[in-house]
């Protein structure tokens, strides 16, 4: 099973009001385990970066200045998200921007059921505590002491973690992911189940030729209702 963690930074709350996405980093999940596959990207917005914008995330106009435009990114991050479920912290507002971002330059939107929502898991598996995610990181001992300001994709790692803790703690099952074979970009990798396999050769019995007649001996005075001469 194929997860891509996702967050975003803007310049606003509003995508029709002209804020725009600058920063948008996303970690990929396999079987609930890091691949090691990322993107990341920053993003002229094409307007100028509102002061509470830049005190949030630090991304400035000068810095922003010769960033791609969204529309040169958008088919590389399509390719990069598939059709992998999107696990976003407060998926609503992210979503909003991705779709506006994508409808206003002619790229398919992404479905909103293809997120999952980690405020919404939190706020049922903790029902009257803060889901922020710096609260999260306290709740679960995770180290986010780097996050002096939002970023897209040390958020995606922190809230990568937070993520599988949700679930039910960093190995939430017994699947192995696959150990080589990295998924093509914007493909989807099948998930496969671990099963044991017999061994090339078998192993040599374990018991002597004299101790397996003495066995058999035994059993010839049990009678034809012996256990061992009945097959499953």
């Amino acid at each position: 099973m194929r997860e891509i963690v996702l967050d975003t930074e803007t310049t606003g709350f509003e995508p029709a009001e002209g804020h725009r996405i600058v920063e948008i980093g996303a970690v990929e999940l396999f079987n609930h385990l890091p691949t090691g596959r990322t993107y990341h990207q920053y993003l002229n917005p094409e307007r100028m970066m509102p002061k509470e914008a830049f005190e949030v995330h630090g991304l400035g106009d000068d810095f922003l200045r010769d960033k791609p435009l969204f529309k040169h990114c958008a088919q590389a991050f399509l390719d990069f998200v598939g059709d992998a479920k999107l696990v976003i912290h407060n998926a609503a507002f992210d979503m909003k921007f991705l779709n506006w971002e994508l409808r206003s330059h002619g790229f398919p939107q992404l479905p909103n059921d293809q997120a999952i929502d980690t405020v919404m898991m939190a706020r049922r598996k903790f029902p009257g505590s803060p889901a922020s995610l710096d609260a999260l990181c306290r709740r679960f001992g995770i180290d986010n002491s780097m996050r002096e300001k939002h970023g897209a994709l040390l958020d995606s790692e922190i809230l990568a973690e937070v993520y599988l803790e949700l679930i039910g703690g960093r190995q939430p099952d017994l699947v192995l992911a696959p150990s080589q074979a990295q998924p093509q970009k914007g493909s989807v990798q099948a998930e496969t189940a671990w099963r044991a396999r017999p061994r090339p050769e078998p192993l040599s019995p374990r018991i002597t030729e004299a101790e397996a007649a003495a066995h058999a001996a035994f059993v010839a005075k049990l009678g034809d209702g012996a256990i061992w001469l009945k097959r499953g």
